[in-house]
């Protein structure tokens, strides 16, 4: 297993518009000190706090089209 020292880096993709996106699992402390964890492969997490599943990301940043 990986220590700190040599673990490999964790990749996190920055989605213009869109969600934080963090290869999995993670664990988020948000900042009441709570954490939540996901063990999927790969973690959307809200950027623009539109999100009803905050800290994840859940789309809510996409604007509406009307047609």
């Amino acid at each position: 297993m990986p220590t700190a020292s040599n673990a490999e880096p964790r990749r996190v993709t920055i989605e213009p518009g869109g969600p934080i996106l963090v290869d999995g699992p993670v664990e988020l402390e948000l900042p009441d000190g709570t954490t939540v964890c996901s063990d999927r492969f790969r973690v959307a997490v809200c950027a623009c706090r539109r999100s009803k599943r905050y800290p994840f990301c859940d789309t809510s940043h996409r604007r509406k089209v009307r047609r």
